[in-house]
């Protein structure tokens, strides 16, 4: 009978041992695992707000100012146009340098603008020139063509959030008493890492905050000009 109860007690000491180990090592890998899945979603957010970076320059190009909202940059996307500089002929080519110098001399009392449609006027009759050129293409047929698969919809959203908007904000600040535009946009983690372990999302921002640093994604900012630049760059 002794036998018995030892052999018990000592299955359930085993037993009690394998729970305590499978237990330290969830423990162990559940920050991990955070940080991994972190990094993954971050890696999508990243790459959403380049995109609303680029967008927001190109923005600005034409209107000299940031837009207040993800909206009115997925409007300029589909209807909007900028100014692209064309480069017609080349340097390398003795030839055009030569005609265009020419032209430039025999014209040298006349505005720039005038003198380029001179120019234009002598590569449209087939002279070799140089000389640049701006023309305004669509916004959509300019940017991200070569990204298969984006989709300007998804841009107002942060991934894995269920649906919470991409929060942004634009103003014209002056800074050594010159007017600068600003912009930013961030995904706060609350958001990026909604589903996951909350206490380490928690601790995550807590990090953030003894860093001085949002907690989430940020690209630009409202308050200090950095160059449109992102606090994972």
């Amino acid at each position: 009978m002794k036998k018995v109860v030892i052999v018990i007690i000592e299955i359930v000491l085993a037993a009690a041992a394998v729970g305590l180990t499978v237990a330290l090592v969830s423990s162990i890998q559940k920050p991990v695992k955070f940080k991994e899945e972190v990094k993954a979603r971050e890696a999508v957010g990243i790459q959403r707000l380049k995109d609303i970076r680029t967008l927001q320059e190109a923005f600005k190009s034409s209107y000299g100012r940031f837009s207040p909202t993800v909206d009115s940059l997925k409007l300029f996307y589909e209807t909007g146009s900028m100014d692209i500089v064309l480069q017609i002929g080349s340097q390398d080519d003795s030839v055009a340098v030569a005609n265009t110098d020419a032209i430039k001399k025999a014209n040298k009392r006349l505005k720039p603008d005038q003198i380029t449609a001179k120019l234009r006027e002598a590569y449209e009759n087939g002279q070799k020139v140089v000389f640049s050129t701006v023309t305004k293409i669509p916004v959509r047929d300019t940017l991200f063509r070569s990204r298969s698969g984006f989709v300007v919809d998804s841009l107002k959203y942060i991934p894995f959030s269920g649906g919470k908007e991409v929060e942004m904000e634009s103003t014209i600040k002056k800074v050594s008493g010159v007017q600068v535009p600003l912009f930013e946009a961030r995904m706060p983690y609350k958001d990026l890492c909604k589903g996951l372990d909350n206490q380490e999302r928690i601790n995550l921002d807590a990090e953030c905050r003894a860093k001085n640093r949002f907690e989430g994604l940020q690209v630009g900012n409202i308050t200090t000009p950095n160059n449109n630049a992102g606090n994972w760059e």
